[in-house]
């Protein structure tokens, strides 16, 4: 059996020199010197308006992208053999901030494509623990991994590409690069290295082992050449950004790089590389992983936790630079986020008149919101810098409150409400545009806040039909009465009978309004059903017809 092996990254992207073919200290003079010649090259394109740190040149670069506004992204997707932890998490929600910041405020359109790896040793080992198969086992933690993107209000890519359906592209590409002189088979897997860094491209299996016929016998791609093919397959020789977690820096997009530019045989694959830091539990210099088992999955974390106050947790730092994760600093996200929810309500507040101030000076919150929104934009164009946006935001909330104080007698002045609305709006647009919500009104429809959504309606269906029952149900002696009757006293019959009409028409309105509630919640897809002693509910798919109406007008 034969495994196929890339020649080393650093020789191969740099020096165009076979691994083995020179003396190691003659390969490293030639690979410092053609390192000097294949310095980073500003592309050519269009600017975005952006300065991003780039990993490939090592300081802030022009985002230039071949084509105007529209931008080509490869981003290295998860392994799938387990649940996501947060680590995972907070990589993918910056990257997803950078994107919303990129399409919502700098109007770049964004193709994405992310790379799954559904087939490697430790799918394959835990597999062999569950007994089962590692397909099975892969489609199950992809489909897991996808829905906690998804809780994670996490955009998803243009496409999702698995590595299990490219193989024949795989093996492609790797003639390719053996085409052009950089790489070579051989039967061991250590021993008949030339070069202490060359890498696999192709692993030759193991019996019983998952695998794929290929002229170097069976086997399936090692771990690098999957993100080269795919996005090869995908975006040819020209990529914009390349992004991942900062522990795929080096080897695997170095080694991506240097297959890609053999590949290709072109002088830069991927003009921007842009990388996320650690997420390090509280105490600890480690960043979490599974290895080190001091991991919280992403679904352990949304039961304590919601999805904006993690994205909040994310935009408070740098997305490059590594985060303490902590309950301390998970309650500071809290924090914020309950700072501007009051601010808006209380301005609702105002707005709607329920909210008595002194008269408000609007040249200031005028001004004040005017140089807000240039310092934002000008944050998202400094690499992409949300902490300094937040706080942008929360000292425009600062001086709207300072204004919002409330008085105890009316004067009669008129409200500065289109200001206000202003505020509102921008900031709702803001947040709206990172993933999150601020509006009045929030209804979850999938994840774990369903399941408080699922109480609340109970508990609402429930209170509405003690009520229904008390106005539907006749008074203990009325009743007795009527059952009984009474020959001798049709006078007393007309008075109960009265009395009854009398109960009925002031009860009528505790009707009216349990109907009235009724047909409230069908509108947004909650629909009661009455029945002889009893009330349920049932909520239809795709919301209802308010909802609809609205998605419909957006």
């Amino acid at each position: 059996m034969t495994m196929l092996r890339g020649a080393a990254a650093a020789v191969a992207r740099r020096c165009g020199l076979r691994a083995g073919s020179g003396g190691g200290k003659v390969a490293a003079r030639r690979c410092c010197s053609a390192a000097r010649r294949r310095e980073w090259v500003p592309p050519v394109g269009r600017d975005s308006g952006i300065m991003a740190y780039n990993s490939r040149s090592r300081t802030k670069e022009p985002l230039v992208l071949a084509k105007d506004r529209v931008a080509t992204w490869y981003s290295c997707g998860p392994t799938v053999y387990d649940h996501a932890h947060l680590g995972h998490a907070c990589s993918y929600v910056r990257f997803d901030i950078i994107r919303r910041i990129m399409t919502k405020f700098f109007g770049i359109e964004v193709i994405m494509v992310m790379g799954i790896t559904d087939i490697d040793d430790k799918i394959i080992k835990r597999a062999n623990e569950m007994n089962m198969s590692p397909v099975a086992l892969a489609r199950i933690y992809e489909e897991d991994f996808k829905q906690d993107m998804a809780a994670l209000k996490v955009l998803p890519p243009t496409a999702y590409m698995r590595v299990t359906e490219n193989i024949p592209q795989i093996i492609s590409f790797i003639e390719t690069v053996i085409a052009n002189g950089q790489a070579y088979a051989t039967s061991q897997v250590n021993t008949d290295k030339r070069h202490g860094k060359d890498f696999a491209l192709w692993k030759a299996a193991k019996p019983q082992e998952l695998s794929w016929t290929s002229p170097w016998g069976k086997g399936r791609p090692g771990w690098h050449i999957e993100c080269s093919t795919i996005s090869s397959a995908v975006f040819g020789k020209q990529l914009d950004i390349h992004t991942g977690g900062i522990d795929l820096a080096f080897p695997h997009h170095e080694n991506e790089i240097a297959q890609c530019e053999v590949y290709h045989q072109c002088e830069q694959w991927g003009n921007y590389f842009l990388h996320s830091g650690h997420l390090h539990v509280k105490g600890s210099q480690e960043k979490m992983s599974k290895s080190l088992k001091n991991y919280v999955t992403v679904k352990d974390f949304l039961k304590k936790f919601s999805s904006d106050q993690f994205r909040m947790y994310c935009l408070r730092s740098r997305y490059s630079s590594a985060v303490e994760f902590s309950d301390e600093s998970m309650d500071d996200a809290k924090n914020l986020l309950q700072a501007i929810s009051s601010f808006i309500k209380d301005a609702n507040a105002y707005i709607k008149g329920q909210l008595i101030c002194d008269p408000v000076r609007e040249d200031i919150l005028w001004e004040r919101l005017a140089s807000t929104k240039v310092t934002v934009k000008a944050s998202f164009a400094d690499d992409f810098d949300t902490s300094r946006a937040v706080a942008a935001i929360m000292d425009l909330i600062h001086h709207g409150n300072r204004q919002l104080k409330a008085v105890t007698k009316d004067t009669g002045s008129p409200r500065s409400s289109v200001v206000y609305g202003s505020i509102i709006s921008y900031i709702e647009g803001f947040f709206n545009a990172l993933g999150m919500s601020f509006e009045e009104r929030q209804v979850a429809v999938k994840g774990d806040s369903s399941a408080v959504l699922s109480n609340v309606i109970d508990e609402l269906v429930q209170f509405r039909t003690k009520v229904r029952h008390y106005a539907l149900a006749l008074p203990e002696a009325a009743e007795t009465a009527l059952v009984e009757g009474d020959a001798g006293a049709k006078g007393s019959k007309r008075e109960e009978k009265e009395k009854r009409q009398q109960l009925m028409g002031e009860r009528r309105p505790l009707l009216e309004a349990c109907d009235s509630l009724r047909e409230n919640l069908a509108a947004f897809g909650i629909h009661i059903k009455d029945r002889a002693a009893v009330s349920t509910w049932e909520m239809a798919e795709g919301g209802g017809q308010a909802e609809q109406q609205a998605q419909g007008k957006s």
